[in-house]
């Protein structure tokens, strides 16, 4: 079995289509076929369905795909220890994150990173929405939740809290509720429900059982500056909220309180790359544990 027809493997199952995956190799589509059809007969196993909208993997597919993992893992850890451990920090680490916390807090400190390591190039994707790092669409992933499923490393960063705010202009105009029950006789500012994409970040009903918001945003900062120009009550990160002077707490309705997990693949542990970025993330988060608090 040839370890290019592996790599060639992965990069399809990743992209879930022949030339996603050859664009990603440079190769040509043919190329990528070919080699793909190769590894198949050398196996004795059909390891993708053809379909119009791109490559399936078979049941056959599915094992393989476990066991290529393994195979690339240990290409990776080779690499590294052949070269004695002093592998240049080098290359591109790309990183997604909730905007909440991508934009206001590692934004502004992952300069630091590629100062400290000049041939490393850091892309960060702070986006609402999950990542699956098993197709490598991120290297580095910032979860709200643990995963519990594949191959992958997970480490507890902080813990942070959500909590009830809105602008001082609209408390002033309007008062401020003393109960949830209270929340009903005010605008409220909101996610949209059906693009929430993990259970963690469907906490409106454990601020209000009736919440029903006027505006929804289905970003965390959208939904600050919303509040922010006084559009009505929203939940908001306390890290981010306690840092603007327009905005004041609803203090009579407790905060709730979530996790933020670091979380890469198992396969890429060894890389010095993914290493200096995760601890440099750890480390700021550390460093500055007071915001979260």
């Amino acid at each position: 079995m040839n370890w290019d027809d592996v790599r060639i493997f992965l990069a399809v199952a990743r992209a879930g289509q022949i030339l996603g995956a050859a664009r990603r190799l440079e190769l040509n589509h043919a190329t990528v076929s070919r080699r793909i059809a190769a590894l198949e007969d050398s196996l004795g196993a059909k390891l993708f369905r053809r379909l119009t909208t791109g490559s399936e993997l078979t049941l056959a597919g599915e094992r393989f795909l476990e066991m290529a993992e393994r195979i690339e893992a240990d290409m990776i850890s080779a690499r590294t220890e052949l070269a004695g451990g002093d592998e240049a920090i080098s290359g591109t680490v790309r990183i997604g994150a909730p905007d909440g916390f991508g934009v206001a807090f590692l934004a502004s400190r992952l300069g630091a990173l590629t100062a400290q390591h000049p041939d490393l190039r850091i892309q960060l994707v702070p986006v609402p929405r999950s990542f699956s790092l098993s197709r490598r669409e991120a290297d580095i992933a910032i979860t709200t939740e643990r995963p519990t499923e594949g191959r992958l490393v997970a480490q507890k960063l902080v813990d942070y809290s959500l909590g009830l705010y809105a602008a001082r202009s609209y408390a002033e105009a309007h008062s401020l509720p003393e109960t949830a029950a209270g929340l009903k006789a005010h605008r409220l500012v909101g996610y949209v429900p059906d693009l929430v994409f993990s259970p963690s970040l469907d906490y409106a009903r454990e601020f209000s059982a009736d919440w029903d918001a006027a505006f929804s945003i289905s970003s965390a900062l959208g939904q600050v500056e919303a509040v922010r120009s006084g559009a009505g009550i929203g939940i908001l990160h306390a890290f981010i909220a306690r840092a603007d002077p327009h905005l004041v707490p609803v203090k009579a309705i407790k905060p709730i309180r979530r996790a933020y997990w670091l979380v890469y693949h198992e396969s890429v542990r060894s890389l010095s790359r993914i290493q200096a970025a995760a601890s440099f993330i750890t480390q700021a988060v550390e460093q500055e544990k007071r915001l979260f608090q």
